[in-house]
C-alpha cells in the first residue's frame, strides 16, 4: 500500500511539473480599433504577433511558450483604462504592451503604479511619463519628447533658420511638443511667429493652410500623427504649402506607416524614428529578413518597437529566471542587451526610459505618386539622451 502511495505521489508531481512547463507566459496587447490612430493598428498587431512567434520558435522562456492576448479599444483615456484593467484584473496578465498615445498613457499612469502588472510602453513620448508620473511598474522603449528635442536642436542649428511657424495636433503630446520646440528655437536665438493647433479628428485643414500661407515664416514644424496626417499631407500639397518654407521639420507626421497613403506629398521631408529597418547590426538584419518573409513588407517603426518591447520582457525574464513580477521588474531596471533596435540598448534604472539611438530618415520618391523612407543618419545615444528628470521619484 505504501509503495502504491509513493508511486501515486511521484506520478502526481510529474504531471504537475508537466502542466507547469506547458503553462504559457501571457503578454497583454493594447490596441485601437477606432479613432484617428486605428490606421496604425495593423502594425501594432503584426509587430506583436511576429515577436511572439519568433520567441516561441526559439523555445520561449524557462521552458514555456508566450501567448498574446489582445484587448482593443476606442482610443480614449477611459477606454484605455478599462481595457488595461480587463487584461490585468480579469485575465490575470502581468505584462502589457501595445498602442498608446500620450493622453491614454498619462491616464493609465496612476493605475499602472498601483496594479500588479508592468506596462512596457512602445509608442508614447510625453516626458511626464518618465518624469513626475514615473513609477516602478512603467517602462518605456519609445523615444521621449526630450530625446527628440535633443536631436532637433542640432537639426535646427544646421538649418540656419531662425523664424518658425508651428502646426501641431491639439492633444497632450502636441502641446508638449510645440512648447518644447518653441523653447528650443528661443534658446538658439530664434523666434516662433505662429503656433496653430488642430484637433486630432480634423479632416479639413483648409483654414490652417490659409493662415500659414498668408505670411509664412522661414521654417515650419509639423507635429500631427494618425489618420489626420494623411489628410493634411494631401491637402497641403494642393496649395504647395511646404514649398513656401525654407525648411520643414516633422514629428509623427510622415513615417513608414503613413507614407504609402500619403503618396508623394511628403517627398523631401525629414523625421526622426526610434526604429528604422536599415539600422545596422546582424540581429536587426535577421529580424528584417524574417519579418519580410512573413508579411511581404519591411518592418515599420511600430513593428520594430513592438518587437523591442517584447524582446525586453524576454531578456528580463531570462535574467530573472522567473516570471514573478518583482523579479522581472528588478531584472528589467538597468538591463543592457543587444537589440534589433540599434545594437546595445539600456533600460535606464533611474526613470525606466530606454536609452537607444534615433534614426533620421527622409521621404524619397519611389515611382509615380509613391514614396518611401530611407535612413540618412543615426543620432547616437550620447547625443539624444537627456539626464534623468529630478521629478522622477521611484
Amino acid at each position: 500500500m505504501l509503495k502504491k502511495l509513493v508511486t501515486l505521489f511521484a506520478t502526481t508531481l510529474v504531471l504537475q511539473g508537466s502542466a507547469l512547463a506547458q503553462e504559457t507566459i501571457k503578454v497583454g496587447l493594447l490596441n485601437m480599433d477606432s479613432g484617428p490612430f486605428a490606421v496604425v493598428g495593423k502594425y501594432i498587431a503584426e509587430g506583436a504577433a511576429f515577436a511572439i512567434e519568433s520567441l516561441n520558435a526559439q523555445g520561449g522562456a524557462l521552458g514555456r511558450k508566450y501567448e498574446l492576448v489582445t484587448q482593443a479599444h476606442a482610443g480614449t483615456p477611459a477606454a484605455a483604462i478599462a481595457s488595461y484593467q480587463k487584461l490585468v484584473e480579469q485575465q490575470g496578465i502581468t505584462f502589457v504592451t501595445g498602442l498608446n498615445i500620450s493622453s491614454t498613457a498619462l491616464a493609465l499612469a496612476p493605475k499602472v503604479a498601483t496594479m500588479n502588472a508592468l506596462l512596457i510602453d512602445s509608442t508614447t513620448a510625453a516626458d511626464a511619463l518618465v518624469g513626475k508620473q514615473c513609477s516602478q511598474n512603467y517602462f518605456r522603449i519609445a523615444m521621449s519628447d526630450a530625446m527628440i528635442m535633443q536631436a532637433n536642436r542640432e537639426i535646427v542649428k544646421k538649418s540656419g533658420v531662425k523664424n518658425w511657424d508651428i502646426l501641431a495636433a491639439d492633444y497632450a503630446a502636441g502641446h508638449d511638443y510645440a512648447s518644447k520646440f518653441a523653447a528650443l528655437v528661443k534658446d538658439g536665438g530664434g523666434t516662433v511667429q505662429n503656433t496653430l493647433f488642430a484637433p486630432l479628428s480634423t479632416t479639413d485643414f483648409g483654414s490652417y493652410i490659409t493662415q500659414l500661407s498668408a505670411k509664412p515664416a522661414d521654417g515650419l514644424m509639423v507635429m500631427f500623427p494618425g489618420g489626420g496626417a494623411i489628410a493634411l499631407a494631401k491637402q497641403q500639397a494642393q496649395f504647395g504649402l511646404f514649398g513656401k518654407f525654407k525648411n520643414v521639420i516633422t514629428a509623427y507626421f510622415t513615417n513608414d506607416t503613413l507614407v504609402d497613403a500619403q503618396g508623394d506629398t511628403t517627398v523631401g521631408l525629414f523625421t526622426l524614428q526610434d526604429y528604422q529597418w536599415q539600422l545596422p547590426g546582424a540581429k536587426n538584419a535577421a529580424f528584417v529578413k524574417a519579418f519580410e518573409a512573413r508579411y511581404k513588407r519591411k518592418p515599420s517603426y511600430l513593428d520594430g518597437n513592438l518587437y523591442v518591447s517584447i524582446e525586453l520582457l524576454h531578456e528580463a525574464i531570462l535574467k530573472a529566471k522567473s516570471t514573478d513580477l518583482a523579479a522581472v521588474r528588478s531584472a528589467m531596471a538597468g538591463l543592457k542587451y543587444n537589440s534589433v533596435g540599434g545594437g546595445e540598448v539600456e533600460m535606464r534604472a533611474g526613470d525606466h526610459q530606454m536609452m537607444r539611438p534615433l534614426s533620421l530618415v527622409q521621404v524619397v520618391k519611389a515611382g509615380e505618386g509613391k514614396a518611401q523612407m530611407t535612413m540618412k543618419e543615426i543620432q547616437p545615444v550620447s547625443l539624444v539622451t537627456p539626464p534623468v528628470s529630478p521629478e522622477c521619484k521611484m
